[in-house]
């Protein structure tokens, strides 16, 4: 085995073999397998990170998890409040994947500057919220200040809003809530922006003023222990669906669990195209390395067939001698996976810290495309690529069997 390896070495290394007729043939199979990889990198590596950084978004304005009234699960605005004092709040003991659990409540209201008004939901949550999801996504300014006794009147607003209102951080926010019976004067509650957030998502940015809950508390005149309903943060994200069942089955009747795959199940469903995206590019990728290097195997075997007559004169077994072709093959697509690794994850590199591709966030909801870079897939991808040429060279292969040393010399 060691001396098939060396004399496959020797040959791939010879001078005489680099300026031989299959050199060019050779040359194209290590650009096709270093292609196939860098294809295969990028692909996955964007497509996992704006499957990855979508989900972070929506996670970020409404948890993994969300409990809610049966009344009100279709509107996001909140009707019927629902008690604090539940088993599963602060803490969710029965469901261990759970790690938070953090009351919110939405109300419906109008803000009106001198020059325009635009129609929002103010979305109310404590001050043990979160907040680091949302930081992420600031653009100016900072998160609100929770004091320790009454409430805050700072709140986060969107870049969309601010722009469409000609506000700014700092800037005073009248907004008017009608009242829940719809009767006498809408109330009027006077924020302050503190700062200024942009998801890329127009549901939320369009929409959403983040404030205090005990605002919505009042304005809807609920006790400090109702809230609008919980958002659950959970460990593991590829579980959400069990897990939701599992919390479901650990709540009272009267409430409802609901994954956020199932409230934006139109954007989970159109970010499920990437993975078989994914899985045709890899899949191709594969075959054109594959084919390219079966066709340099066949071209090496044909100009060599003086050599293997040579070697079956000289005693060398069939498989003694299709293993110094497959060993060849084999060296050359790990100088094709060198090549293919250092150039694909150079580029994802720059990308990553540069930015420098950008798409339309009316689209694709980034501005910039953004790679996820994991060393399981790479050396998922490279030992893959390894095994399946491997084990496909030995079909080429033997078509060394056939060769008759006595004709191939005689030939020569």
């Amino acid at each position: 085995m060691n001396l098939s390896y060396f004399i496959a070495k020797r040959l791939a290394t010879s001078k005489k073999y680099k300026n031989s007729v299959s050199a060019p043939i050779i040359k194209i199979a290590i650009a096709a397998v270093a292609i196939s990889v860098v294809m295969m990198l990028v692909s996955i590596a964007t497509g996992l990170g704006l499957q990855q950084k979508i989900r972070d978004k929506i996670t970020s304005f409404n948890g993994h998890v969300v409990i809610s009234n049966f009344d009100n699960n279709q509107s996001e605005v909140t009707l019927e409040p629902i008690s604090t004092q539940q088993n599963f709040y602060p803490k969710f003991t029965e469901v261990p994947e759970v790690t938070a659990v953090h009351p919110f409540a939405t109300k419906a209201g109008v803000v009106r500057t001198d020059k325009s008004f635009e129609g929002i939901v103010f979305k109310g949550v404590d001050k043990n919220y979160q907040w680091n999801y949302l930081e992420d996504y600031l653009t100016e300014g900072k998160l609100p200040e929770y004091k320790t006794e009454g409430m805050t009147n700072e709140v986060i607003v969107s870049g969309y809003l601010a722009n469409r209102l000609e506000l700014k951080v700092g800037d005073k926010l009248d907004t008017y809530f009608l009242k829940n019976d719809g009767e006498g004067l809408p109330n009027v509650r006077a924020f302050t922006i503190s700062g200024i957030y942009d998801s890329g998502f127009p549901q939320f940015d369009e929409t959403f003023v983040i404030g205090d809950l005990k605002h919505i508390q009042r304005l809807n005149k609920w006790q400090k222990y109702e809230v609008g309903g919980f958002e659950l943060f959970v460990n593991d994200f590829t579980k959400i669906d069990t897990i939701a069942d599992k919390v479901y089955s650990h709540i009272p009747s009267t409430l409802n669990s609901e994954p956020i795959t199932t409230k934006y199940f139109h954007i989970f469903d159109w970010l499920k195209v990437f993975d078989l995206n994914i899985y045709i590019i890899v899949g191709l990728m594969i075959l054109v390395a594959v084919i390219n290097m079966i066709v340099a195997l066949l071209v090496l075997i044909l100009e060599r067939t003086q050599m293997i007559g040579i070697l079956k004169a000289l005693g060398a077994s069939n498989w003694s001698i299709r293993k110094i072709f497959v060993y060849n093959a084999t060296y050359i697509v790990l100088i094709g996976l060198l090549i293919g690794n250092a150039i694909g994850l150079g580029l994802l590199l720059i990308q990553k810290y540069f930015g420098i591709i950008t798409l339309d966030p009316t689209q694709y909801y980034v501005k910039v495309a953004p790679v996820y870079i994991s060393p399981v897939y790479i050396i998922l991808i490279n030992v893959a690529l390894v095994v399946l040429s491997y084990l496909i060279m030995l079909i080429p292969s033997h078509l060394t069997t056939k060769i008759s040393p006595v004709k191939s010399i005689k030939f020569q």
